[in-house]
C-alpha cells in the first residue's frame, strides 16, 4: 500500500527542477502504488506568511503522513523551515530520510556537488531525569537550543542516554537519487 510522504526542500531546488524530478517520478510509473507514495508537500510561501501561520500550515500538511523525505540540495541544510519540518516530523514520529538531488541535472543541464546533510545540524538529547527530549541546532560549530520548537515528554530513558546530544544523521538514512537508483528504489526507502 502506498504511504503518504511529506517532501521537505529548499524552494531553489524546485526552481532548478531537481526537486521536481523526485516528487514527480511517480508520473512515469503504472500507478501510485508502484511509486510507493502520495505527495503531501507544500510549496514554500514564507514571504507572504507570518511565522505562526507558516508553522500551522506545515503542521497541517504533516498530518496523515508517515514519512518525511528531505530533498538535499546545496543550501537545504541552512533553511529554517526545512529544519522545522524535520523537527516536527521527529515529534510526530514520521520515518525521516534524505535524498541527495544535486546529482540530478538542473534546468541548466548541469549537476552540482552534494549539499550538506541537514540532519547533521539537528540533534536531540534526553534530560537529566530521562523524561524529556530536548531539541538542538548546530550553529557555527556549537550546539544551541533549537529555537522553533520545544522538546516533549518521553517514556523515561536509561541514565547512559541522558545529557548527550545525538545527531539526527546518526539515526536516519541519506540516499543519492542517481547513485542509489532512486527512480527504482524510492518505494523501498519509504517505510
Amino acid at each position: 500500500m502506498a504511504k503518504k510522504v511529506f517532501f521537505s526542500f529548499h524552494y531553489q531546488d524546485v526552481i532548478d527542477f531537481r526537486a521536481n524530478v523526485v516528487r514527480n517520478h511517480w508520473l512515469t510509473k503504472p500507478d501510485r502504488q508502484a511509486a510507493g507514495f502520495f505527495d503531501s508537500s507544500i510549496w514554500e510561501d514564507a514571504k507572504k506568511t507570518s511565522d505562526l501561520a507558516l508553522k500551522r500550515l506545515i503542521n497541517k500538511e504533516l498530518q496523515n503522513t508517515s514519512n518525511t523525505c528531505v530533498l538535499v540540495g546545496t543550501d537545504t541544510f541552512n533553511r529554517r523551515w526545512v529544519s522545522y519540518e524535520i523537527m516536527k516530523s521527529l515529534e510526530k514520529g514520521n520515518h525521516i530520510f534524505c535524498v541527495h538531488i544535486n546529482c540530478i541535472k538542473g534546468k541548466d543541464g548541469k549537476t552540482k556537488s552534494k549539499g550538506n546533510n541537514p540532519l547533521y545540524y539537528l540533534g536531540y538529547s534526553f534530560s537529566s531525569d530521562g523524561k524529556k527530549l530536548n531539541l538542538h541546532d548546530y550553529v557555527e560549530g556549537k550546539w544551541i537550543k533549537y529555537p522553533d520548537l520545544e522538546g516533549w515528554s518521553v517514556k523515561e530513558v536509561g541514565e547512559k542516554y541522558r545529557n548527550k546530544i545525538y545527531r539526527l544523521s546518526s539515526d536516519y538514512e541519506i540516499y543519492d537519487w542517481v547513485d542509489d537508483d532512486g527512480y527504482n528504489n524510492f518505494s523501498n526507502w519509504v517505510k
